[in-house]
């Protein structure tokens, strides 16, 4: 019954670490936008009309173009969404976008730090399972010791 409940446990266990490292690997992603949006916001308090900048294309290829109208800045909301937007409105468009991408991180450490405490309370169940199973072996050696002299 000890070594199936290991089992077990040990299975939990790999199940959680797999839990963990896909919503790290989600805060990643999300961290990545974050800086993505960054330099966007960077970009249009430095961009001014008139200036040259590369667009990529898609495939590692760019295109050079000159801003026409740094007033008008397509912004992407979401859901295949997307709106024009003065300069102004553009930042607060990301400031907001970026906040969210805060409260989601937050979220998904919040997840990560529940799981890892999961993690760490069948660690303590396994070890004890161990310790007990170990026990078990040492005192039905002593017993078995016993009546053999």
């Amino acid at each position: 019954m000890g070594q199936q409940q290991l089992q077990q446990l040990s299975q939990e266990l790999q199940e959680i670490e797999e839990q963990i490292e896909g919503l790290q690997g989600n805060v990643q992603q999300l961290q990545q936008e974050k800086h993505d949006v960054d330099e966007a916001i960077e970009a249009l308090d430095t961009l001014e009309s008139d200036s040259t900048v590369q667009v990529p294309l898609g495939g590692g290829a760019y295109l050079r173009a000159t801003i026409e109208d740094i007033d008008e800045v397509i912004v992407d909301l979401g859901a295949d969404y997307a709106a024009e937007f003065e300069e102004d409105d553009a930042v607060d468009a990301l400031e907001n976008r970026k906040d969210r991408l805060d409260d989601q991180i937050e979220d998904v450490n919040e997840d990560i730090t529940e799981l890892e405490a999961e993690s760490s309370e069948l660690e303590q169940q396994a070890q004890q399972l161990q310790q007990q199973a170990m026990q078990q072996q040492m005192g039905q050696m002593g017993q078995g010791q016993g009546p053999d002299e």
